[in-house]
């Protein structure tokens, strides 16, 4: 898969759109991530901050982005250093960072506590992205010290601090086609991930292979990097057996073995944007009975949310969809016992399925795979106005994520023990029915045998 080129254009749109956001007299500060130790004299990988790539598609460490209410910007990042870029690789520097991204000016990082004062002077709100960089709130502190031991000289200092990300929240809630498309191939270059790994573990048990969860795990890294992905979206989640029950569980070396049920839940990153699937499927490439009756419901609860997931529905309506399959399923596998438990309406109102599916069917995916954005909006008219579930736009992405998990329990039909089940796939909101962007690595049983065959 080839990167897309860069195109400064769409960042220069959405620092303009955000811009109008803030208020003639306002001022955002936006920093991007730092980068963290490992252990001595070695880093973690680093990535950037998603809402500082947004608005600039700059992936260098040490920097920040100073935007201003009249649509101007500058750029704070690491100087041209020819012997350290010997050890840490190419630096942009601010000389060609002007033209390059589109931007008003650009300086050297570490003259920001000298200069980045100046740009707050007489402006009236200061935005800034709370809670989410450490020591960041230190610095806005020190900055505005500075500009208010000018008092006596008539200069003044913002007197409202803002939440930046309450206005970038919404901006990103919203794909456009150029994310939209990025999500696509991300969500491709997943579901060859998974593939290779479900035809691995099935060969691998055929050969008698000592198969254990790191094996997959690998599988699904050599796929996603050979397809053109920076990296994983996030830890991936390879789970045989019993440990499918763990939520988030890790991969790990446990064995994989004949007869076993194996979860995966994994996605990779493609040019900043996230895939994120799950899939469940027997080791060995055939279900059981026990296995194929959990799995049926748990698809069934599936294909009954993605119905629900369409412009103008809630958030919260695929969810409920998918509640009212996996309750009836409980019912009739006799995992819940109606004589006790009632009809699927008593197992919602009462949760009494909580033990067996504890999570959510859906999250925001985006630049991050718990992709940022409210799950409620208000309604109604006046100042308190009450918040109800967001309401499903084209151009939102959601994950739809229902699952079954079964530990060992004394009312527990012993058949169902140690059941785990998750099926997700990535839904693009449109004006009609929801687009699934995952659907390439199938998810009916038959064809999994099959494709595993």
């Amino acid at each position: 898969m080839q990167h897309p080129a860069f195109d400064k254009n769409l960042y220069i749109a959405r620092r303009k759109a955000l811009a109008a956001s803030l208020g003639k007299d306002g001022v955002a500060v936006i920093p991007t991530a730092s980068e963290q130790p490992r252990n001595r004299d070695s880093d973690f990988l680093f990535r950037h901050d998603s809402y500082f790539y947004y608005l600039t598609g700059f992936t260098e460490p040490n920097a920040c982005l100073v935007l201003f209410g009249n649509g101007e910007s500058t750029l704070f990042c690491q100087p041209k250093d020819l012997e350290r870029e010997i050890w840490d690789g190419y630096r942009l520097g601010p000389d060609s960072a002007v033209a390059q991204l589109g931007l008003t000016q650009a300086h050297s990082i570490h003259d920001i506590d000298k200069l980045l004062p100046v740009s707050l002077e007489n402006a009236g709100v200061l935005w800034y992205p709370f809670s989410t960089h450490q020591g960041l709130t230190q610095q806005i502190e020190g900055w505005l010290k500075t500009v208010q031991s000018k008092a006596r000289s008539g200069i003044s200092a913002p007197q409202q601090l803002r939440d930046v990300c309450v206005l970038l929240d919404e901006m990103r809630l919203i794909k456009d086609s150029n994310e939209i498309a990025l999500m696509r191939t991300a969500a491709q270059i997943s579901a060859k991930g998974h593939i290779r790994a479900m035809q691995f573990c099935a060969s691998s048990l055929q050969d008698k292979f000592a198969l254990r969860e790191y094996h997959l795990d690998a599988e699904l890294l050599y796929e996603f990097r050979r397809q053109g992905s920076e990296y994983t979206a996030y830890s991936s989640i390879v789970a045989s057996g019993a440990n499918a029950c763990v939520l988030h569980y890790r991969a790990d070396k446990a064995p994989i073995k004949d007869g076993d049920l194996v979860l995966i839940d994994a996605g990779c990153e493609f040019a900043s944007y996230a895939g994120d699937i799950t899939r469940t499927f027997p080791a060995n490439g055939r279900f059981t009975k026990s296995q194929r009756a959990v799995y049926d419901v748990v698809l069934e609860s599936q294909y009954a949310a993605v119905s629900a997931t369409r412009s103008g529905a809630l958030f919260t309506d695929p969810h409920q969809a998918a509640l009212k399959v996996l309750a009836k399923g409980l019912l009739d596998l006799g995992i819940l016992d109606r004589s006790e438990h009632g009809g699927v309406e008593d197992v919602i109102e009462h949760k009494h399925y909580f033990p067996y599916f504890m999570h959510r069917t859906s999250h925001w995916l985006g630049m991050d795979v718990h992709d940022c954005g409210a799950y409620t909006e208000p309604v109604g008219t006046g100042e308190k106005r009450p918040l109800s579930p967001r309401i499903l736009k084209p151009g939102m992405v959601l994950t739809i994520e229902p699952g079954l998990y079964i530990r060992p329990a004394p009312d527990v039909p012993e058949e169902f023990h140690n059941i785990g089940i998750r099926i997700e796939d990535d839904a693009l909101v449109t004006s009609g029915e929801c687009e699934l962007f995952s659907r390439d690595v199938p998810v009916d049983p038959l064809e999994i045998e099959q494709l595993m065959a």
